[in-house]
Order: structure tokens, then C-alpha cells, then sequence
């Protein structure tokens, strides 16, 4: 699933392309990728209107309308968003065509259709449990370490399980919590509230490294990601331990071991962390 590096990657690829462009026409081809509010109610909203602003959120990107309305488009697991030219071939799986006034077109495609379009103000899409109530912005100079702390203190949940709950922090997803628990030599087991404080102030900051970073390789393409010129990532050449169970520890040498918690793959060092 696109993370908060790959989402930043697509959206700062398409601002200077979308902001002051007014979206002319939108043509949905499958009308389950939008999730708020009916499809037809979808199309009619956005058509006419002018993006102002376009930001990051989490995992999410948002398109800020001149009728103080938001077009949110959250990737999913295999979501992709591409500004092309109209005589671009038409790639399958494309769900939702947006097209703008200087003639390009925003193209929206998902294989297994697990993102989704919305539309509306930020607390009608709240208050209708399409947006999330999100945590901070890990990347966020004002997040300190003892802002992550108060958000684990008490907590008996494993710390990797903390950090894939979006309400903790934004953006967050298997990879990156992967990796920086392992920069930050702490097991994904451990229960989030006993980290030393010592503990959380290096999560901290390997969060922050390890999200920048991913941004400055554009994203990390293990799977379907692009970015919004359909050019892959390069961060998953530079992966410390996602993806990588059985192969040796990058510092030790030893066999990264493989568990699940919360449901979710997760690889670390036994020896490097504790």
C-alpha cells in the first residue's frame, strides 16, 4: 500500500500541473472507487470547479476546491494517479477520468479497487466516517519525541501495531513502521507504553529518517506503485528489513526472523533489536 513517501511523491508531482486548473468534465468507469457520495452526485460536484490547493494528509491526497470542498483521493493498496495527455493510451483498471481546461487529463486507476474518491467538506466527510480523525504528521518539524510519547504512554498494544494506527500518527504503513523500528533498534513486539524514553526519542527519529528518505527516493515500489508519471520508486533498493525475512541482518549478519502482529507481516533482527 502506497505510504506517506509515496503519496507526498504523487502529490508534489501533480501540484504545480493542478492547482488553478478547473476540472471540466469527470468520467467515472466504475462507480464503486467513489465512496462519498453517490457516483452521480460525485461527478456533479467536482465538474466546474477549480483546485486552489493541493496537499497531503496521512495517506491521503486533497484536492482543495474553490467551493471550499475537498476531491480526496486515497490509493489504497494498488491506486495510481496520472496526469497524461488525452491521446495516452488508456491502461485498464483506469476507474475515474478527470478532465482539466488546459487539456491534459488526471486519470485514476486501481486494480483491485481498494482506494477510493471523495467528495465534500472535510467535516461532512468526517461526520460521514469517510475521513479519519488522523494523528500527527510524523514528518512534521513540530512533532516532537515527547508528543510520541504521550500518544504510546499506557499503551500495553504491540509498538508496531501503534504505529500502523492512523490516529497515532498519519501515514504510517507496514514498510516504514518496518523499518523504523529497526534503525531504531526496538522490537516490534514490545509493548508501545514500556519503551524507555530513551527508546521512543530514537523511534522518533527514525521514523522522521526513514520517511524522508523514502521521499527523496520517490517511494518505494514493491508492488504497483508509480508515481504520476508512471516512473517507479527507488527506495525499495535501499529497504533495511521489509521484504527481506530470512536474509541477513544488514548490521549482524543474522537471518531477519518473520511474525505477525496485528495481522501483519512484520520483519526484525532478534539480535539488533531489543
Amino acid at each position: 500500500m502506497p505510504e506517506l513517501p509515496e503519496v507526498e511523491t504523487v502529490a508534489a508531482d501533480l501540484r504545480p500541473h493542478l492547482v488553478r486548473r478547473v476540472i471540466e468534465r469527470c468520467e467515472v468507469r466504475h462507480p464503486a472507487v467513489v465512496r462519498h457520495p453517490e457516483p452521480v452526485l460525485f461527478v456533479n460536484g467536482v465538474t466546474g470547479r477549480r483546485i486552489e490547493r493541493l496537499t497531503r494528509r496521512g495517506k491521503y491526497i486533497l484536492c482543495h476546491l474553490d467551493t471550499a470542498e475537498l476531491l480526496v483521493v486515497h490509493l489504497g493498496m494498488t491506486g495510481q494517479l496520472r496526469y497524461v495527455q488525452p491521446d495516452a493510451p488508456l491502461l485498464t483498471h483506469t476507474h475515474a477520468i478527470f478532465s482539466l481546461d488546459n487539456g491534459a487529463e488526471l486519470r485514476y486507476r486501481d486494480i483491485r479497487r481498494f482506494g477510493r474518491l471523495l467528495f465534500g467538506t472535510e467535516a461532512d466527510l468526517v461526520a460521514a466516517r469517510k475521513l479519519p480523525r488522523l494523528g500527527p504528521e510524523p514528518i512534521d518539524p513540530e512533532f516532537k519525541a515527547r508528543d510520541l510519547q504521550d500518544r504510546l504512554r499506557g499503551r500495553r498494544a504491540p509498538v508496531k501495531a501503534l504505529l500502523l494506527d492512523q490516529s497515532i500518527v498519519a501515514g504510517v504503513g507496514n514498510i516504514y513502521a518496518d523499518e523504523s523500528l529497526f534503525r531504531a533498534r526496538v522490537r516490534p513486539d514490545r509493548a508501545a507504553g514500556e519503551l524507555s524514553r530513551p527508546a521512543v526519542i530514537r523511534l522518533h527519529d527514525a521514523l522522521r529518517e526513514s520517511l524522508l528518505t523514502g521521499i527523496r527516493n520517490r517511494g518505494s515500489s514493491v508492488d504497483d506503485y508509480v508515481d504520476a508519471w508512471g516512473e517507479k520508486g527507488r527506495q525499495q533498493e535501499e529497504l533495511l528489513v521489509y521484504g527481506r525475512a530470512g536474509e541477513p541482518c544488514v548490521n549482524c549478519g543474522r537471518p531477519l526472523s518473520l511474525v505477525r502482529i496485528g495481522g501483519r507481516s512484520t520483519v526484525f533482527c532478534r539480535r539488533c533489536q531489543r
